[in-house]
């Protein structure tokens, strides 16, 4: 496996790490904590945006580069996925976890807080799932090239 095939594959699955572990922290403090707790995991969500940026702008570029120009097939379906997800996290989900993570820390848990919360919610599951979208068809294409690699072909 390519150097760059490593990369993208490091940097798409500590997206999906991430994003993934930001969902279930605010569900289960949601279920079970209180408004210190909920500020503190919206903290921790807004400072993990220093890692997830760069993983997702990593898993784009990278993305973009293996898939050549134009993309085809499963390359192709990935990329247009990439755009949605893109999308979704600089317009929703980028803005609502600093503004929660604001609203938390002063203690401001009213209608807003909970419209905005539903919608990184949404947004966020969204994101997930194509994310894993994403992954499997990785896989699939890894398990195509290691099929025609041990056939002889190339």
């Amino acid at each position: 496996m390519s150097p760059l095939v490593r990369l993208h594959a490091a940097a798409g699955a500590a997206a999906l790490v991430l994003v993934a572990t930001f969902q279930i922290a605010t569900l289960a403090v949601e279920i079970a904590g209180d408004a210190s707790a909920i500020a503190r995991v919206k903290t921790a969500i807004a400072w993990g945006l220093l890692a997830l940026v760069p993983a997702m702008a990593a898993a784009g570029a990278t993305g973009a580069r293996l898939a050549g120009s134009p993309p085809r097939g499963l390359p192709a379906r990935k990329a247009k996925r990439m755009k949605v997800i893109a999308a979704n996290g600089v317009a929703i989900l980028v803005p609502s976890a600093l503004f929660l993570a604001m609203k938390a820390n002063a203690g401001a848990f009213d209608a807003v807080f909970v419209a905005v919360q539903a919608l990184e919610i949404v947004a966020g599951l969204g994101n997930a799932t194509l994310l894993a979208l994403n992954l499997r068809d990785g896989l699939a294409m890894r398990r195509g090239r290691l099929s025609r690699e041990r056939r002889g072909q190339t």
